[in-house]
């Protein structure tokens, strides 16, 4: 790929169209590595490196093609204030919807759903998309008008969790629908997460950290509430502190 084709990757509209985006930074380059040894995807990818990364970058793995660029190309391609040296140029994975094989079935692992809609801040996408992976068996579905996953802030934010959570985009409320029999939502009217019947639903909802999921299709969904029960003293939890609460219950 063209250098003056890997800047335009900061952008949303052209990591869709080009089929790839963007990783920075010795830890995350570190994670790619081994992600890539579980997901041939991952074989494609190209780094760009400066003189001072030589060296480094020769440790990898031999499938990552190398490319070395100049200081000043380096800070064309980093969106950072101190280019670290060394970007990875990353081929999107496929995001289609997939069904439990029978081989899990077989063994009862049940991978979880967790359903996002709307969500807006990168910081918070980034810290969820972390906590899946750390208790792993979690797909993460996410809707239209949320930012993008493989927006470089989101990226840094999930630190190499990007490569080890199964991702679908653009998923509507209709969609859900014909893919899931039962939701489960967080109110704070609802029962607490600590009932057993709160690890039984095919898939979470959790919706726009301002707004949360529309009421409409709570009602269409004849969804379940549940609730983290708190002292009482604010009346709200951040987004991805819910999300993560909930992981761990569904998780132990």
């Amino acid at each position: 790929m063209k250098l003056d084709d890997v800047k335009k990757l900061h952008q949303k509209k052209y990591r869709k169209q080009l089929g790839y985006y963007l990783v920075e930074g010795e830890h995350l380059i570190l994670e790619l590595e081994k992600a890539a040894l579980k997901q041939p995807y991952l074989n494609g990818v190209t780094l760009y490196v400066t003189d001072n990364y030589q060296q480094w970058a020769a440790q990898l793995a031999s499938h990552f093609t190398v490319v070395s660029v100049t200081t000043k190309q380096m800070a064309q391609l980093s969106d950072t204030k101190t280019p670290q040296g060394i970007i990875a140029c990353v081929p999107l994975p496929l995001m289609k919807p997939e069904a439990l094989s029978q081989k899990e079935q077989s063994h009862g692992q049940q991978q979880r759903c967790i359903y996002l809609h709307e969500v807006q801040d990168p910081g918070n996408l980034g810290t969820i998309i972390r906590t899946l992976a750390w208790f792993g068996n979690f797909r993460l579905l996410i809707s239209a008008n949320s930012v993008d996953p493989f927006n470089s802030k989101v990226v840094r934010a999930s630190m190499g969790a990007i490569f080890h959570v199964p991702l679908e985009l653009d998923i509507s409320l209709e969609d859900l629908q014909e893919r899931f029999t039962n939701f489960a939502y967080l109110d704070m009217q609802g029962n607490s997460i600590s009932s057993e019947k709160f690890t039984n639903y095919d898939c979470y909802l959790f919706g726009n950290e301002a707004r949360g999921v529309p009421f409409e299709a709570l009602s269409a969904f004849n969804a379940d509430a549940f609730t983290i029960k708190g002292s009482g003293c604010i009346d709200s939890l951040n987004l991805a502190s819910a999300v993560n609460i909930c992981a761990y219950r569904l998780s132990s």
